[in-house]
């Protein structure tokens, strides 16, 4: 029997201090040090200019850039990829669907970026590629009065490079971008 307290007793000693005066301590620290950061917040698109750069946040704006499409519908909760095959009848349908509405919405377009189609594997990733953010910026230069020129400084200047040189793709964040275009109009 005592073989079966001493290890009963540590893992409930371990589950109180892990479990729970740990995820208190620092939460409470975190809300004295960093209250804002500790809260988080959704960059808006009114006057705000606050907000995660970290996730994907719906964008309904057609003076913004919208991020990756998100099977999530952008809830950090609720993070999750579509699960379907890529050589599915339903997919590719969805597929189709989604690149003749980029095209209907920007007629200039010639090639839709596939990133502006398809869902991150979380749904919330805030970046897409360089390509992606440049085949957005005439309509929104269209809508916001902001020149292209300008817009496509704001996408060079704000994309990243690969991770230590070698991991990923460059990427550009959209909630920065977002973030630098309600700067410019306000």
């Amino acid at each position: 029997m005592k073989m079966i307290l001493i290890p009963l007793r540590a893992s409930l000693v371990l589950l109180l201090l892990c479990g729970v005066v740990y995820p208190l301590v620092t939460t409470g620290i975190a809300q004295v040090v960093f209250p804002y950061q500790a809260n988080g917040s959704l960059m808006t698109q009114g006057n705000t200019i606050q907000g995660s750069m970290l996730i994907a946040q719906s964008v309904d704006s057609p003076k913004l850039f919208h991020p990756r499409a998100s099977n999530a519908k952008y809830d950090p909760t609720a993070s999750a990829g579509s699960n379907q095959a890529v050589a599915s009848d339903t997919y590719l349908a969805d597929q189709k669907v989604k690149v003749e509405e980029w095209r209907k919405a920007n007629p200039a377009l010639q090639t839709v970026p596939a990133d502006l189609v398809t869902g991150s594997g979380s749904g919330l990733d805030p970046d897409l590629s360089p390509n992606g953010a440049l085949a957005q910026i005439p309509g929104i230069s269209k809508a916001t009065g902001i020149p292209e020129a300008t817009l496509t400084s704001l996408v060079q200047s704000t994309t990243k490079g690969r991770s230590l040189g070698v991991f990923g793709e460059p990427h550009v964040n959209v909630n920065e971008l977002n973030r630098s275009i309600l700067k410019l109009i306000q």
